[in-house]
């Protein structure tokens, strides 16, 4: 911290200016954007042409339907350009606002440094890991039949794993750039319209979403093309069309070890600073929440931006990038069982349908406006909540003509003329599943139901009541998500089966890209909702630096009322990505068995639990997701506990902080918790790599010596799907669990129960600091490392056998 913050003239905070820390010890932006920031506007331009015009000529080579992804991805990034020239036309408010959001930034962007350099490093070394496995592996017959060579496969997985990972880091940054510099922006509109505050929330998570998405599309789009025309793909001899999606497994790979670490990090971070603040500033000293006398409230404000905006971009990028893939590999498969003439429809279906997703959740987007009659800060305040499903709904009803028109054009094929329309009732299944899901977490984490007002009132009994029925609003709460999933993908399943595609035996094949159809369906609105989880961290942000810069109580309900929104928001979004890692895993798992087949020149259709290894494995994969899950919430424990003593030791060595003649250390509290996450992440993350891996490794040894050659792949295949099913549960139960806690805590703060500083509320916060490490660390991690199991079973197959 600056010594002129030490040695300001303070005085009462509401009397005299406030200056607040600038955490910034060296340039924190990445060093691809400082290389392209220190390029002539000119230069870049013509570079910028000259890069399109190769990625179009490629396109062009390989397929027009490669043209048009390209085309929209491009629009988009131009519209996200123009969402945020507008975010940040607005003003930043009085000074102080101005510095605590600089101190916010300083903070967020310091510690994204130091996060993404040691990501970067063990991305790095996992990437020598793979090459050594894909150079003395074994082939399969369609790489001999095409003429691919170990080397090229070698080389081309560790180029996709770290163009996977690179882009998963830019999508990262991508969305705490944002946050950082519209939090303050949304903190000035609040004092003249909650309309004006919610708009640019909205806009500032959608210029994040559109890039997401737009990365995820056309980082896949361009690997396809380069290898379709690197490969030459369709000449005689050569690659077929279909074999090309399982070249782009090590990007889904790279996507999905970024995003976990990103999201340990992340989460450890934030949530540690949440609890000590929490804990000591309102429990302890009865201060409100994100009071500038609390040290641990600057650490607090930079954690949401790290843990729910970077984290979150990272985590959303890896789950279309899995999804994307997955379902390009069973398209292919299917329509290659099927001997359909042009298979690329099929292959780039999920393609065009993140396309249209780009465009419909942009119109979504729009459609959430200023309107006529605004919002004073004194006047009636139209809940935000109905503004935001209002623009889902115009979302989701632009994304069912969309995907109609997408099957029709894609899937539509004279050997069955009626299987679009099948796949288009599969994606309709997908796209109602997303709403359901999105309905049951909102009724189980908002205070306007039931379940949340109970827990509430549970509160009135004390800490110990609170807990109780917070566990058990948890439990309960897995119920309904997964008899929508099981619905949902026995009836996709069963709609694929039956669209009149057979293999040259007169089976039915469709059922697996039934499934995967429905997995497309559901994410089909993927923007829209990454929009909405970005507006909450963005929201709470808001608050803090309201509360923080002294404003008057009515600026502050309004962004009380966004904050209670966002976590809402924030939770709805976990129940979806946790829905959407259900089926992608699925879909992995289902690929992972026809990769071992290949390998194995056997079928691998089927896995015997009754087997004893077998099941061994399935055991293992269940204690792996309770393993990691108490690892991530005891790391936040370990952080959090640091935290508090450093809090109590500057309010009982500076006794002035309390009537505002002292000012607290923040950066103290900063430094803390950035190493300790740093530290802490590692055991969890290396637990989620290294575990599959040994597991089938061991196994396969056991099998040679036991006369049973594919046993390793049988474990692992066991582990991954009990580790699914665990973790699903567990995932369910700990977001909403936790939001729902949350929620809790800001229903009793609106007035209810005694209302701020009652024994009601302390009761509700214990439960939320509680909640804390579920819905923010060790939740949100769970459904990234459910995909990562299935993608690194799938990369690191060779090694089972």
């Amino acid at each position: 911290m600056d010594d002129d913050i030490e040695s300001a003239s303070l005085g009462v905070y509401q009397d005299r200016q406030r200056t607040f820390p600038d955490m910034r010890s060296k340039v924190n932006t990445p060093l691809i954007f400082r290389i392209l920031m220190g390029i002539n506007i000119r230069v870049l331009l013509v570079l910028l042409l000259f890069a399109f015009g190769i990625i179009f000529y490629i396109g062009a080579s390989t397929s027009p339907i490669i043209v048009f992804v390209f085309s929209i991805c491009i629009v988009s990034f131009c519209f996200s350009v123009y969402l945020t020239k507008w975010v940040l036309s607005k003003d930043e408010g009085p000074q102080e606002m101005a510095q605590i959001s600089e101190a916010i930034r300083d903070g967020a962007e310091g510690f994204f440094r130091t996060q993404y350099s040691t990501i970067s490093k063990m991305a790095m070394l996992l990437a020598v890991v793979i090459l050594c496995i894909y150079l003395f592996r074994s082939t399969t017959p369609q790489q001999e039949s095409s003429r691919i060579g170990r080397s090229t496969t070698a080389y081309i997985t560790v180029a996709a794993f770290l163009l996977g990972a690179l882009c998963s880091g830019i999508a990262g940054y991508v969305g705490m750039w944002v946050s950082v510099r519209a939090n303050v922006r949304v903190s000035s509109a609040a004092r003249r319209s909650a309309r004006e505050a919610l708009q640019i929330a909205v806009r500032a998570g959608g210029f994040s979403a559109i890039v997401v998405v737009g990365m995820a599309v056309i980082g896949i789009a361009i690997l396809y093309a380069a290898f379709h025309v690197w490969l030459d793909v369709g000449l005689p001899g050569s690659t077929k069309v279909t074999d090309l999606p399982l070249l782009l497994v090590g990007y889904g790979f790279g996507a999905s070890f970024v995003a976990l670490f990103a999201q340990l990090g992340g989460g450890i971070y934030t949530k540690a600073a949440d609890v000590g603040a929490d804990l000591v500033g309102k429990v302890e000293q009865g201060i409100p929440e994100d009071d500038p006398r609390n040290p641990a409230v600057i650490a607090d404000l930079v954690g949401d931006n790290v843990g729910d905006c970077a984290a979150r971009g990272a985590d959303l990028f890896e789950s279309i990038a899995a999804e994307i893939i997955s379902a390009m590999i069973l398209g292919g498969t299917m329509a290659e069982r099927c001997k359909i003439e042009d298979p690329s429809g099929f292959i780039l279906f999920p393609l065009v349908v993140h396309s249209f997703d780009l465009v419909i959740s942009s119109i979504g987007i729009l459609s959430i406006r200023r309107g006529t009659r605004e919002s004073g800060v004194k006047g009636p305040i139209e809940d935000p909540m109905t503004i935001l499903q209002r623009g889902y709904s115009v979302t989701i009803i632009l994304a069912v003509l969309t995907f109609g028109l997408s099957t029709r054009w894609l899937l539509h094929t004279e050997q069955a003329p009626s299987a679009w329309f099948n796949f288009a009732l599969c994606g309709l299944v997908g796209i109602i599943t997303a709403y359901v899901f999105v309905w049951i977490t909102k009724y189980y984490t908002d205070y306007k139901h039931e379940p949340v007002r109970s827990l509430a009132l549970s509160s009135s009994t004390g800490h110990g009541t609170n807990i109780i029925a917070g566990v058990s609003l948890g439990l309960e709460s897995t119920a309904l998500p997964v008899l929508v999933i099981s619905v949902s993908i026995i009836s996709a399943f069963w709609l694929g089966r039956t669209s009149g595609l057979v293999d040259e035996t007169g089976n039915p094949t469709g059922g697996l890209f039934g499934t995967a159809v429905a997995t497309m369906g559901m994410l089909s609105t993927a923007a829209y909702v990454l929009t909405m989880d970005m507006f909450g961290p963005i929201a709470d942000n808001a608050g803090g630096i309201v509360e923080m810069s002294q404003q008057p109580e009515s600026v502050r309900e309004i962004t009380d009322l966004l904050d209670a929104v966002g976590n809402t928001t924030k939770a709805t979004t976990k129940g979806f990505a946790i829905g959407s890692a259900a089926l992608a895993s699925f879909l992995l798992f289902s690929a992972y068995m026809d990769e071992v087949a290949s390998f194995a020149h056997e079928p691998f259709k089927q896995v015997d639990i009754a087997i004893p290894e077998v099941f061994v494995g399935g055991l293992l994969g269940s204690m792996l997701i309770f393993l990691f899950s108490a690892w991530a919430c005891s790391a936040v424990g370990r952080t959090a506990q640091e935290v508090v003593k450093e809090v109590r030791r500057q309010f009982i060595e500076r006794p002035g902080i309390m009537d505002y003649t002292e000012k607290p250390e923040y950066g103290r509290c900063v430094a803390i918790v950035a190493s300790a996450s740093l530290r802490e992440m590692i055991k969890p993350g290396a637990l989620a790599i290294i575990s599959p891996m040994a597991v089938g490794f061991l196994f396969r040894i056991l099998g040679h010596y036991t006369a049973q050659p594919l046993l390793g792949a049988k474990v692992v295949a066991a582990m991954l799907m009990f580790a699914t099913v665990s973790g699903i549960l567990m995932a369910l139960f700990l977001n909403t669990a936790g939001g729902a806690w949350d929620n809790a805590k800001k229903y009793i703060e609106t007035g209810v129960l005694g209302g701020k500083g009652s024994d009601c509320h302390k009761a509700a916060v214990t439960g939320d600091t509680v909640g804390d490490p579920f819905k923010d660390t060790a939740g949100p991690s769970l459904h990234v490392l459910i995909k990562m199991l299935a993608t690194i079973t799938l990369v690191m197959a060779p090694i089972f056998l």
